[in-house]
């Protein structure tokens, strides 16, 4: 059954003066996304976005409800928040979804209070929508992201939080108009998630162990167990000068590097592990 709220004719109007502005914004969008990629990369979207907030500044103003008391949890905007996709991301940005971004932004910047139920649902249309906007415009995905991650926490959701944050560091990436540094901010993802993902470091921690070993086997006339185990070994506490007493020289600068790579993936799991089991 449809909520009495959304059927009131404050909400009605509201509903109506978003579309509008959708529609007009949504102008601004094609114009921008018509650009050649690397022209969009290289000017960014923070003028969008500046015509995004002074959408909604101009809907705040307006947002007077006739009362500051809610019959329900449900959200003020809840039919606009039904069009955008619950899972896979959507290529084509329509002024259904942008309407929802505005209302979603005058939601969250309105002078109503929101309960905690509402936060929750909040977040999910903001985690939503940057899922959606993800692909052709990252720079509002991350603001989607943000809000969505400040609601989170607000709700003591870690998970959903780290989900946010871990989509947040991922559209500043695809957002980042400088190629190399785009291209540097990979290796955190795969490595760990940006932090958000510790456990990743388990597979690199194989990878390391499984490349030196078998390094070291082509240099060396010593048993494959035996190899393995030293490299095991080595990796978490490294060999002193008695256990590489017969080793050359090759064999013993890859044991090095390994020793060094071993406490530095070593390190950086724990402190992440750390962060994730104490945090507040």
């Amino acid at each position: 059954m449809v909520d009495e709220q959304q059927q009131s004719p404050f909400v009605r109007s509201m509903s109506t003066r978003a579309a509008r502005r959708a529609t007009a914004y949504a102008a601004e969008v094609d114009q921008f996304l018509a650009e050649p990629l690397a022209l969009r990369r290289r000017a960014g979207e923070q003028e969008l976005l500046d015509s995004l907030n002074r959408n909604v500044e101009s809907l705040v103003v307006q947002y007077d409800p006739p009362s500051i008391r809610r019959n329900s949890d449900s959200l003020v905007f809840g039919r606009i928040y039904a069009t955008i996709p619950r899972s896979a991301q959507r290529i084509a940005v329509s002024p259904e979804l942008l309407a929802a971004l505005l209302a979603a932004e005058v939601e969250y910047r309105g002078p109503l209070r929101l309960s905690r139920t509402q936060n929750r649902q909040l977040a999910e249309v903001y985690e939503r929508l940057g899922t959606a906007l993800s692909v052709l415009l990252p720079g509002h995905a991350a603001l989607a992201f943000r809000r969505g991650g400040s609601l989170y926490r607000q709700d003591e959701d870690s998970d959903g939080e780290d989900r946010c944050s871990l989509n947040l560091a991922r559209s500043r990436r695809r957002a980042q108009p400088v190629r190399f540094r785009r291209i540097g901010g990979y290796l955190p993802d795969l490595l760990c998630g940006y932090g958000y993902r510790p456990y990743r470091i388990l597979i690199w921690v194989f990878v390391q162990v499984a490349a030196c070993a078998a390094v070291v086997r082509a240099l060396s006339d010593q048993p494959t167990l035996l190899i393995v185990y030293d490299c095991c070994i080595n990796f978490l506490n490294p060999l002193g000068p008695g256990d590489t007493a017969g080793l050359e020289g090759a064999e013993r600068f890859v044991f090095v590097v390994e020793a060094y790579a071993g406490t530095l993936t070593t390190s950086v799991f724990f402190a992440l592990m750390v962060r994730r089991w104490f945090r507040t």
